[in-house]
């Protein structure tokens, strides 16, 4: 269309009106997809442009399809029933996105954080290259930080962003160098405590044709509450709301005007199914949890944002400050869903046109094509886990759940727990009495159904490392019963009340959950009974638990009072040595009883 004067814009649409509707479509129709013409710009060019933002987050570098219930996605059926969809892997991850990228000139892929850390034995002994390589074939464009980026420390973070071989374990390929992630990591809020200065980009700009998208990641301020002291030491971590508004100010002046935030914080649906509609009855209602209130603080300079940390999956339109609806997405987690939003870019304002914002998470399903390249790289690191990986530990008879269990006492929670007590229970070991698990650290299920050549029932190391990934060592210290029973109590109030994180617990330890009630008393201190007998407030109880919790992690300051330490083996080495020593072939291990925590709903 050639070029005309602004003033006669209004009688060209009614030529157009006149000529009839059929003309109108054909010129729409001949257009290239994502550029359709709402009211003519200067030139040839279209005043709004399409653009597909692509979206995911925390996938801990599940390149396989996730094993067990953690590898299904949730969907309701028009009947009202839910079905679970086997998802995930990064083969059909690439596909998925590829196959939406199609017919789209306008694409960015961008994600919530958490891409590496608590990751399966493929990725995690070779300390996430894997994930790093797969991301970078997935052409992603661009990730904010979560808090398992510094599970490992800063200097491993910016190795991962850099390049260069590990500093103790080298160069696992012959004559091949680790050449750091293609895309950039952003980190806004994190800054060195020495410098005051960011520790990596705080944002970064997408371009494409002139269309410009700019892009802030933030992790969750609590980061420090739930890394161990060493992966954050050194840092500082910033409020969500005031870091992004300062960038979203700064790119505003720098002319960018079209602002997504990328962060790795999240809520609560009121439905776990991926298509549950989360503005029902009203705009956000159907959402908790933190992400409400950031998204409700930050600027409207920010035209979207893409969360994660709870593994949960939501589309949804949270109100900005001026009352705008804009849109807040998170796509669960190991790589199961994707977000497709097109964001309206109107290249006169070089901004996001908010009313036309539209957004909808898709299954990465598995009865799609896999991706060749995808298959490649997971076939040469699988070579090279191979003889650590499929070492047998020990059989079990079923399933045995743990990050697929939503109960608050979990099957493979008790036996985690139970390896824990047995193996630092000895005199020379600890003398531990009572042994406590936080269930964020249940990475996967034990699952029944062989994942390689091993055969069913057999639990191989690499399946034991990917339910315990962290490699934490064990701690044994003094607590008095006091101590026991405000760590019990902090499962469900200060930082945990919103949402408790219920400790998976040894056996002879028992007690009552009473949900019925609010805050602390929801433990019902009179219960709490170790072997049958009430907790002593004065006594002296040797507790093991992993360095973690130890360190008073994930809101339990009770247990970080602990004394005369002492250190003992991995979480892992415990857990595999318990498997050897309660199962063989002809005996497998059974799934325990779930009945140390009586919950009163």
């Amino acid at each position: 269309m050639s070029a005309t004067p602004q003033k006669n814009r209004a009688t060209r649409r009614v030529l157009a009106a006149a000529a009839g509707l059929a003309t109108v479509g054909a010129l729409v129709a001949a257009m290239p997809a994502g550029a359709h013409d709402r009211g003519h710009g200067h030139g040839h060019k279209p005043r709004t442009v399409d653009v597909q933002l692509l979206s995911f987050n925390d996938l801990h570098g599940n390149l396989e399809p996730p094993a067990g219930s953690a590898g299904n996605v949730s969907e309701t059926q028009p009947d009202g029933t839910v079905k679970a969809i086997a998802a995930g892997g990064v083969e059909y991850l690439a596909t998925s996105l590829r196959t939406a990228r199609k017919g789209n000139p306008y694409s960015v892929t961008a994600a919530g954080g958490d891409m590496v850390g608590a990751s399966p034995l493929l990725s995690g002994l070779f300390h996430d290259e894997p994930t790093i390589e797969a991301l970078n074939g997935l052409d992603l464009d661009v990730t904010a930080v979560g808090n398992h980026e510094f599970d490992e420390g800063a200097a491993e973070l910016a190795r991962l962003q850099n390049g260069g071989c590990h500093p103790v374990e080298g160069c696992y390929e012959k004559g091949k160098k680790f050449k750091g992630a293609d895309f950039p990591y952003l980190a806004a809020n994190v800054t060195k405590e020495e410098t005051g200065r960011p520790l990596l980009k705080p944002y970064t700009v997408w371009k494409k044709n002139g269309v410009k998208i700019g892009f802030i990641g933030v992790t969750l301020e609590g980061t420090p509450d739930i890394v161990t002291a060493n992966g954050v030491k050194g840092l500082k971590f910033h409020d969500e709301v005031e870091t992004i508004n300062k960038y979203a100010r700064e790119l505003d002046r720098k002319g960018v005007k079209s602002i997504v935030a990328l962060i790795h914080e999240g809520g609560a649906p009121a439905s776990t199914s991926y298509n549950y509609d989360c503005d029902s009855p009203g705009a956000g209602d159907g959402i908790s949890g933190p992400i409400v209130d950031i998204a409700k603080g930050i600027t409207p300079k920010v035209d979207a944002l893409v969360t994660g940390h709870t593994h949960q999956a939501y589309v949804c339109t949270v109100p900005d400050p001026s009352g705008q609806p804009r849109m807040v997405t998170s796509a669960s987690s190991f790589g199961k869903l994707y977000t497709d939003t097109t964001l309206t870019y109107d290249r006169r304002t070089k901004d996001i046109v908010r009313t036309s914002v539209k957004s909808a998470n898709h299954v990465v399903t598995r009865d799609q094509a896999k991706a060749t390249d995808m298959t490649r790289l997971i076939d040469r690191w699988n070579k090279l886990a191979a003889p650590i990986a499929s070492k047998p530990q020990g059989w079990i008879s079923a399933d045995i759940n743990g990050r697929g269990s939503t109960a608050p006492e979990k099957p493979l929670g008790n036996v985690i727990a139970d390896a824990q007590l047995e193996g630092l229970a000895p005199a020379d070991k600890g003398g531990a009495e009572v042994a406590f698990m936080n269930p964020g650290g249940i990475r996967a299920d034990l699952v029944h159904k062989a994942s390689g050549s091993e055969g069913d029932g057999v639990v191989t190391y690499g399946e034991a490392f990917t339910v315990q990934p962290f490699t934490n060592m064990m701690n044994v210290v003094d607590l008095t019963g006091a101590q026991l029973v405000t760590a019990l109590q902090q499962q469900v109030s200060g930082s945990n009340e919103a949402s408790p994180k219920i400790l998976q617990v040894s056996e002879g330890l028992t007690y009552t959950l009473d949900l019925t009630k609010s805050g602390a008393d929801r433990v019902v201190a009179d219960t709490i009974k170790l072997n049958g007998e009430a907790i002593d407030p004065a006594r002296t109880y040797r507790v093991a638990m992993n360095e973690f919790l130890a360190g008073g992690g994930d809101g339990f300051a009770a247990l970080g009072e602990g004394t005369n330490k002492l250190v003992g083996a991995s979480d892992l080495d415990l857990f595999n040595a318990y498997l050897a020593a309660h199962s063989t072939a002809a005996a497998p291990l059974v799934p325990p009883a779930t009945d140390r925590i009586t919950v009163i709903q």
